[in-house]
């Protein structure tokens, strides 16, 4: 899209504003309003942002600003917000590219890609819970009556939510997001939106918007829409699967061989980006599962409806969804990903370790077909699987160790992340709970 053809789409959309739009080191969308006259300067000089106001840009109040300037290629009205059209930017500082920008991360991560006549494709699934606040400030269910112990595709639970899913379903395909497929998910209240796949930054940029959609859209009808991965202990959390296949504008599909003598239509290349994702889950598992709360998801154990649906093995399978990595014919689903990944920085980190993975030809070994919840630690211990980080400290510590991925999000970066994450779980170690009180108060 050129300015001018913008200009167009503003007064054919009565667009009056424009947010130019990127996202913190957490993944949360920032913004500012700008009327569309001054779209000349969002594009050349930028939105300016202080950049100490913002979380994981490396700035003091003593620093520079930070430019958003934006990509009109991006360029999307809001149907929930009328009069006002998303621009996902580019940030600078100084009239550089920054490097605390996530997207600016995943934009290198692709043109390196680029340089090998690739292009990496992503199809995410977002998964959320709907809640409403009780009359004490209590979060609970939107849908009183949504209390199965299995909820999971219930007619019910999907039909009293109806007029919500339709209005983010319907902002979704409005700005040509081709939303699929919805359902009600494993736990009370949760729900998925997916659509269909895109090149890896066009997805991104469409899980940021789907995202501002359904918790707007929520907001408007008195509800809460949470992407917190668990909000409630006895029942699943909410993941952020991603499939990922590479083509090379000829094959359709690298990773997909229909001579696979496993079945499960993967090439070699297939295999050896797998591998590599195994390789480096430890490291990938502090920028997929990136809060305190991810690891309540992650733990090894079983929820109210029989599974936690979470991967905490490092292993792959067919069609197996204990594993950290499932494989649906020719193409890989990453299951670590949680609701509140920063999907710049997790296809960035992916992709680094998929194609260290090809790069040194690593071998992801047999697949696993067999329910891992139900194993032991001997029987894992035996089989050579090992158990994804069961804590932020334990992952944050991995990732720090991994040279592959802190260069492959960019070192500056990933310095930035690890030192906030360090303190993040500082901050949690030295927080007296609620359990902790009635647990000890008299207990000695």
């Amino acid at each position: 899209m050129t300015p001018a053809q913008a200009k167009k789409f503003f007064k054919d959309h009565a667009i009056k504003y424009i947010l130019a739009q990127f996202v913190d080191i957490h993944g949360a969308a920032k913004v500012k309003a700008v009327p569309v006259e001054h779209l000349e300067m969002v594009l050349n000089d930028g939105a300016g942002f202080a950049g100490a106001a913002l979380w994981g840009f490396g700035v003091g109040p003593h620093g520079p600003d930070y430019m958003a300037r934006g990509d009109l290629d991006s360029l999307l009205p809001m149907p929930w917000m009328p009069g006002y059209a998303r621009m996902a930017t580019w940030g600078h500082v100084n009239g550089k590219p920054y490097p605390f920008d996530s997207r600016l991360a995943l934009k290198n991560a692709l043109d390196r890609l680029a340089k090998k006549g690739m292009t990496l494709y992503t199809g995410i699934e977002p998964e959320f819970m709907l809640l409403k606040r009780k009359p004490d400030g209590g979060l609970v269910p939107c849908d009183d009556t949504d209390t199965l112990e299995k909820p999971c595709y219930d007619y019910k639970g999907l039909a009293r939510s109806a007029e919500y899913l339709d209005r983010v379903t319907t902002a979704a395909r409005q700005v040509g997001i081709d939303v699929y497929q919805i359902d009600h998910e494993d736990a009370n209240g949760q729900f998925e939106v997916n659509y269909t796949y895109a090149d890896a930054m066009t997805s991104a940029d469409r899980h940021v918007f789907i995202k501002m959609a359904i918790s707007e859209i929520a907001t408007q009808m008195g509800l809460v829409a949470t992407f917190m991965p668990k909000p409630f202990s006895n029942r699943t959390g909410s993941g952020a699967h991603f499939h990922l296949s590479i083509g090379d504008g000829k094959v359709k599909n690298l990773f997909h061989d229909d001579k696979d003598k496993r079945g499960l239509g993967l090439s070699k290349f297939g295999y050896h980006f797998l591998g590599g994702l195994l390789h480096h889950a430890r490291g990938l598992t502090a920028i997929c599962a990136p809060t305190i709360n991810s690891y309540k998801r992650l733990v090894v154990g079983r929820a109210l409806s029989g599974a936690t649906w979470a991967p905490a093995y490092i292993a792959y399978g067919d069609n197996n969804r204990t594993c950290m990595v499932r494989v649906p014919y020719g193409r890989l689903e990453m299951r670590l990903p949680d609701s509140a990944v920063n999907s710049y920085l997790a296809t960035a980190a992916i992709l680094a370790a998929g194609m260290d993975g090809v790069e040194r030809k690593l071998d992801p070994g047999e697949p696993n077909n067999t329910n891992l919840y139900e194993w032991t630690d001997a029987q894992l211990a035996e089989a050579g699987i090992g158990i994804l980080p069961q804590n932020l400290k334990e992952s944050v510590e991995a990732l720090a160790a991994d040279e592959v991925l802190c260069e492959g999000i960019g070192t500056e970066l990933a310095a930035e992340f690890i030192k906030l994450k360090r303190m993040e779980w500082i901050e949690y170690s030295r927080h007296v709970s609620t359990w902790e009180v009635d647990r000890y108060l008299e207990f000695f």
